[in-house]
């Protein structure tokens, strides 16, 4: 069950660092969904490092730390995906 609630949480990560970006992205709802998920395990051992983890309550550093590496990942990601594709970037 825990694959599930990863692609769950990627997704809507995902979402939200698209929505978050200036400008119109081009990669596709699945590369979105993955860089989601590699974003919420960044921000998860970010946020093991930095010590705020495990908290009483809603843990919102550690969202707070896997919702910006998911930005992060979803900008590389897209700017990786249309270099690889060969068209430029379009303002």
């Amino acid at each position: 069950m825990g694959w599930l609630w990863a692609i769950i949480v990627g997704l809507v990560l995902g979402l939200i660092a698209k929505a978050i970006l200036p400008g119109k992205q081009h990669s596709p709802l699945w590369l979105a969904t993955i860089l989601g998920m590699l974003g919420a395990l960044a921000g998860n051992a970010i946020a093991r490092a930095a010590g705020v983890d495990a908290t009483p309550g809603i843990d919102w550093w550690r969202h707070v730390f896997q919702l910006v590496a998911a930005v992060v990942l979803v900008a590389v990601g897209d700017r990786v995906y249309m270099t690889a594709r060969g068209e430029r970037r379009r303002a």
